[in-house]
């Protein structure tokens, strides 16, 4: 196999990602986290009897919550930028915070954290959408 590649022309390729530029938004990060503050509130709303509802809401939530880490993970890893940080210094706490926040509330129904989830990946969107305008 490397004999073939030596005969095979090619030239460097310089790419800032491995994936296009363009293809980033923190919209799914954003509904990700409204879902799981929705499946909080509504939890917390069913009768206690409605073991199916629950099982299923539960599911949903702790899938979206893992959406939104995974989505905002994306960002950090494959859109943000050195000089991002520079302009955003808390941006890096910020992420942490929100991936933590991911995990609280897989672990729990608990509408304050989800609220903070809610919150978190908002202020991450509103950097996101304020570097991609540079």
């Amino acid at each position: 196999m490397p004999f073939l590649l030596k005969l095979l022309p090619s030239k460097p390729v310089f790419a800032h990602c491995d994936i296009p530029c363009g293809i980033y938004d923190p919209h799914t990060a954003q509904l990700a986290s409204q879902t799981v503050l929705k499946m909080v509130q509504k939890m917390k709303a069913l009768p206690k009897d409605d073991i199916h509802s629950l099982i299923r809401m539960v599911s949903v939530k702790e899938d979206h919550a893992e959406l939104c880490k995974r989505e905002i993970l994306i960002l950090w890893t494959d859109y943000f930028k050195s000089e991002h940080l520079e302009k955003f210094p808390d941006l890096h706490e910020l992420v942490w915070k929100a991936c933590k926040l991911c995990s609280d509330n897989k672990r729990a129904v608990d509408e304050v954290k989800a609220q903070e989830l809610v919150e978190a990946v908002d202020k991450i969107a509103d950097i996101f959408n304020e570097t991609s305008r540079l």
